[in-house]
């Protein structure tokens, strides 16, 4: 496996990772991060959020990764919370996930994403994977070991439009080739779950690579507006082994009611009512201890301007609406779970469908709004507040919002369920 960092100070950063991961969760004797129950893992993940937020402002404007920070989410078993019983994990539901990652989101939704197809991939593992590889998987997991994706790939007809290929190598050996972009979590992660044709145009399936292979290469080249440390750069896949234990299949998933698609984009609506939230409280910081207030107003304090007020008073209603959207989404989409039907699951979809809508409207609107309300002096670069509209702006660009709108009109007028597919 080879990474091509960005700059030197990353590969200080990348290079201070590797040891402790390769000496000490990748070693037989690894023992297993903490197994949290639902309370714990909220009161862990905001605690952990207020450490990442202190630093969230300067990783953002000098492109620092936020490697000790994915380190202390995997070490504190946040990311082992969706492990089944069975094997060993507390199992936490979707809804109680989606919270963690709101409040991870607040702190900095660029650590918040770092981890998000490490469970979208581990609930593939749930649907898909045999026995034995589930035991593998998780067994992983809940050593600290991270997952992170090799999926969406540029210049092809659609984002479910895939060239990259699984070639026969023999009995039960594959080739693996192709190249990936948007591969968030892959550059820190300790295995790349790669999605590519089984055969040349043959079904959909997942392997699960480990970082080290020969032939992975990992490419630091994310240049984005917003999220700019989450390191989804690109992956490049020459020849690389991959045995039929770290295949699961993928493309069979879609053919009877299902959760996962749901699942992937709660978390990212989680996501965008987490920068929401930040930039609301920024907002608040800033016009409580920095702002001036407008002579017309009359007043002592820009706090106490009464149109600032209003403002703020529109903006959290707001940001509690998508919260509570998100909220209910979790809980349907527990349900569906619980009891899977095509009811159930156009159920979930749709729920969730109506969190991604207004996540991102909200998101993007309070980060706008947040200058409106703090003055001009909030717009200095050194506050590096306009990181929040950048994030919002960016991240919710992964799905159209107005195509989540369409099916619930669909919905409403017709009676009409969401397609089964990975985004809804």
């Amino acid at each position: 496996m080879t990474l091509t960092p960005a700059n030197a100070e990353q590969t200080q950063n990348l290079d201070a990772d590797r040891t402790p991961r390769g000496s000490v969760l990748g070693a037989e004797e690894a023992g297993t991060v903490p197994v949290l129950g639902a309370e714990e893992a909220v009161r862990v993940a905001g605690r952990l959020a207020a450490q990442i937020a202190a630093g969230a402002a300067e990783r953002d404007s000098r492109r620092i990764l936020p490697v000790g920070e994915v380190r202390a989410l995997a070490e504190s078993g946040l990311l082992a919370i969706s492990v089944p019983e069975a094997y060993g994990g507390a199992g936490l539901p979707a809804s109680v996930v989606a919270e963690v990652f709101r409040i991870i989101a607040a702190g900095d939704p660029n650590v918040a994403q770092i981890p998000h197809s490490h469970f979208v991939y581990l609930n593939q593992a749930v649907r898909q994977g045999s026995g034995a590889q589930k035991q593998r998987i998780f067994a992983e997991v809940l050593q600290g070991r991270t997952i992170g994706n090799a999926q969406s790939e540029r210049g092809t007809a659609h984002v479910r439009d895939f060239r990259t290929t699984l070639t026969p190598d023999g009995p039960g050996r594959w080739r693996l080739n192709g190249t990936k972009f948007y591969c968030t979590g892959a550059l820190l992660a300790d295995r790349v779950a790669v999605l590519a044709h089984r055969g040349v145009d043959g079904p959909m399936a997942v392997a699960w690579v480990d970082r080290d292979a020969p032939g992975l290469e990992v490419i630091d080249d994310w240049d984005a507006v917003g999220q700019r440390t989450t390191a989804s750069g690109t992956v490049r896949l020459t020849d690389v082994a991959v045995t039929d234990e770290w295949i699961t299949p993928y493309a069979v998933m879609f053919d009877a009611p299902q959760t996962y698609g749901a699942y992937a984009q709660l978390l990212h609506a989680a996501i965008d009512a987490g920068i929401a939230r930040a930039a609301l409280d920024d907002a608040a910081e800033f016009v409580r201890t920095k702002s001036r207030p407008y002579p017309d107003a009359g007043v002592l304090r820009a706090a106490d301007d009464p149109l600032v007020v209003q403002a703020f008073g529109d903006l959290e209603l707001a940001v509690r609406a998508a919260d509570a959207v998100l909220g209910e989404a979790g809980r349907v989409l527990d349900r569906a779970n619980a009891d899977l039907t095509a009811e159930t699951a156009g159920a979930a979809s749709l729920a969730v469908a109506a969190a991604r809508a207004i996540t991102t409207k909200t998101s993007v609107e309070v980060s706008s709004r947040l200058f409106e309300v703090s003055g001009t002096r909030s717009a200095l670069a050194e506050l590096d507040l306009d990181r929040h509209w950048r994030n919002a702006r960016t991240h919710t660009l992964h799905d159209p919002a107005a195509w989540k709108v369409q099916h619930l009109g669909r919905w409403a007028v017709d009676g009409v369920l969401p397609p089964r597919h990975g985004q809804i």
